[in-house]
C-alpha cells in the first residue's frame, strides 16, 4: 500500500466516498424528473453509503467490487424505466418490481455491514509485507503468469473429464488472477514494465472472447481492483486513461451483447446447449468476421441495460408468493445445504443443479428464451432468501452470506504473506463468489464460497511458500548485485 501524502490524491476508499458522493448528489438533482423520484434518489446515495461503512484502512479492495457491482445490477432498473418512461411498479412484471428493488438495496447494505463487522479491525501489514512486491523481478513475474494461465488451461480440461470436480478446478483456475494482480501491482509500484503489464492485460481481453460469456470484463476489473490495492496516485493522466479503459469496455460489452446470440449458437452447434463443440480458432475466425459487421448499437445499449438489472425476476417471485407461497420454512437453504453436503464426486449420483427449474416454480417464468441463448436464468439468492423468510427477515440470510464471505476473506488477509499476495487472493475467491452478483443461485454462492476456502487454504500452505522464497531470492540476489 502507498502512503499518503499531504495534498495528494489517491485511488482509495476515502476517494470512492468523494466519488460517489458527487454521484448521489447528482442523482438526488436529476430525480424530479425520473418516474421514480425516490427510488433515483436513495438508489444514487447507496453506493456511498456502502464505501463509507467500508471505508477502513484495511479493508480489502475487492470488497468495494463485490458489493457496488451487485447494487450496479438493482439501480439499473431505475435507468431502465428512464428509457422506458415508465415507474418500476407499472411495467409487464407488475408492482412488485418496487418492492424487489428496495429489497434488493436493503441487501446491499446489509453486505456492508457484515463487511463492516468482521473485516473493520484488520491490522495492516509491516513495511516489509507492504512493499514486498516492488522487490520483485518483473521476468519471474510473468513467469508466473505463464504458468497461471497453463494451470488454468490443465484444471479447465480436467474439469471438463470430471465434471464432479469441476467447482474446485474452477477455483484453482483463478491462480491465474492473483498472478495477475502480482504483475500489474509491481508495474505500478515501480512504474517498470507498462509494455508488460499491457502485453498481459490485452491478452486477457482477448481470451476472454473465446467462451461463451463476458469473460473479457474479468481483465478491467483486475486492473481497476489492483490499481486501488496499490493506492495508485490519481491525476488528470489517471483520470483520462480510466475513462478511456471504461468507454472501451462499455464498447466491447455492447458488441459482445450484439453478438452473443448467434455466436453461442456457432460455438456450440445447437441453441439449447452450453458445451462447445467448435476449435478456438474457428471461434476467434468467426468474431473476426462478427466485428467487421454492422451493429445495432441502440438495440445493443438497451438489451445491455435489461440484462444488467436483475430485478424483474426477483419481482415475478414476491408476486408469485403472495399468492401461492413455498409451503417449506427455510426451503431454499435447506436445499442448498444439502447440496453442498453432497459432493458429487463421493456423491455420483447427485441431480445437477438446475437455476432454470428453480425460476421456473418460482418465477412461474417461461425458460424458452434461456435455452434459445444457450443460457440458464436463476432468481438469484437474494430472491431465494426472500421465498424462505420474506421482508424484512431475508436480512438476516444475506447478513449471514455477508458474514461468511468476508469471514473467507478476514482468513486469508491474516495470513503471513505479502500484501499484494492476500488482497489478490481475496480478489479471486471474492471473483469466483461474486461475479454473477445478485443472479447467482444460494446453493452456487454457498458452494462456491467453501470450495474457494479449501482449494486456496491448501495452496496458501503448501504452494505459496515455494513461490515465494523463489521470488524472493531472486529479488535479494538483484539487490545485491546491484549494491
Amino acid at each position: 500500500m502507498a502512503p499518503r501524502r499531504v495534498g495528494q490524491t489517491r485511488l482509495d476508499y476515502s476517494f470512492l466516498q468523494k466519488f460517489f458522493l458527487l454521484f448521489g448528489v447528482i442523482m438526488v438533482i436529476l430525480s424530479p424528473f425520473a418516474p421514480d423520484m425516490i427510488a433515483l434518489a436513495v438508489g444514487g446515495m447507496t453506493p456511498w453509503v456502502v464505501v463509507r461503512l467500508l471505508g477502513t484502512p484495511n479493508m480489502p479492495a475487492a470488497a468495494a467490487y463485490f458489493i457496488i457491482w451487485q447494487w450496479n445490477q438493482s439501480f439499473t432498473r431505475v435507468l431502465q424505466g428512464i428509457i422506458d418512461g415508465e415507474a418500476l411498479g407499472r411495467g409487464m412484471y407488475g408492482p412488485a418490481v418496487e418492492e424487489a428493488y428496495w429489497y434488493t438495496l436493503a441487501s446491499t447494505v446489509t453486505l456492508a455491514v457484515a463487511f463492516r463487522l468482521v473485516l473493520g479491525n484488520l491490522q495492516g501489514p509491516t513495511r516489509e509485507f507492504a512493499e514486498a512486491h516492488k522487490h520483485w523481478r518483473l521476468r519471474d513475474l510473468l513467469m508466473l503468469y505463464i504458468g497461471g494461465v497453463a494451470f488454468s488451461m490443465i484444471c479447465g480440461t480436467a474439469s471438463n473429464f470430471v465434471p464432479s470436480l469441476s467447482q474446485p478446478f474452477e477455483a484453482a483456475a483463478h491462480f491465474k488472477i492473483l498472478a495477475m494482480s502480482m504483475v500489474f501491482a509491481t508495474v505500478m509500484g515501480t512504474g517498470q514494465g507498462r509494455n508488460f503489464m499491457m502485453a498481459v492485460f490485452v491478452i486477457e481481453v482477448l481470451s476472454g472472447f473465446g467462451g461463451l460469456f463476458s469473460d473479457f470484463k474479468g481483465a478491467f476489473i483486475f486492473l481497476a481492483v489492483t490499481a486501488f490495492i496499490v493506492r495508485i496516485r490519481w491525476s488528470v493522466t489517471m483520470a483520462v486513461v480510466t475513462v478511456a479503459l471504461a468507454c472501451s469496455m462499455v464498447v466491447m460489452a455492447l458488441w459482445w451483447t450484439a453478438v452473443k446470440s448467434d455466436f453461442r449458437e456457432f460455438a456450440t452447434g445447437s441453441d439449447d446447449s452450453q458445451k462447445i463443440r467448435v476449435d478456438l480458432g474457428s471461434r476467434v475466425g468467426y468474431l473476426g468476421n462478427k466485428a467487421s459487421g454492422d451493429i445495432d448499437w441502440n438495440n445493443a445499449s438497451y438489451a445491455l441495460l435489461i440484462r444488467l438489472a436483475y430485478v424483474d425476476i426477483f419481482g415475478s417471485v414476491i408476486g408469485v408468493q403472495a399468492v401461492a407461497p413455498e409451503p417449506r420454512y427455510l426451503g431454499q437453504w435447506q436445499d442448498a445445504i444439502d447440496h453442498i453436503a453432497s459432493p458429487r464426486f463421493l456423491f455420483p449420483g447427485k441431480v445437477a443443479l438446475s437455476d432454470t427449474e428453480v425460476f421456473i416454480r418460482l418465477a412461474r417464468g417461461n425458460a424458452s428464451e434461456a435455452f434459445r441463448s444457450a443460457t440458464s436464468i436463476s432468481v438469484g439468492y437474494v430472491a431465494e432468501n426472500y421465498v424462505d423468510m420474506g421482508f424484512p427477515e431475508m436480512l438476516v440470510g444475506i447478513f449471514g452470506i455477508g458474514v461468511m464471505t468476508a469471514g473467507i476473506s478476514r482468513y486469508f488477509m491474516t495470513r503471513q504473506l505479502p500484501w499484494i499476495v492476500r488482497e489478490g487472493t481475496v480478489l479471486a475467491i471474492i471473483y469466483t463468489i461474486g461475479h454473477d452478483g445478485v443472479e447467482i443461485s444460494l446453493p452456487k454462492i454457498l458452494g462456491s464460497m467453501y470450495t474457494s476456502l479449501g482449494v486456496w487454504a491448501i495452496m496458501a500452505r503448501w504452494g505459496f511458500p515455494y513461490i515465494f522464497r523463489y521470488l524472493g531470492r531472486n529479488a535479494a540476489n538483484r539487490d545485491a548485485r546491484a549494491r
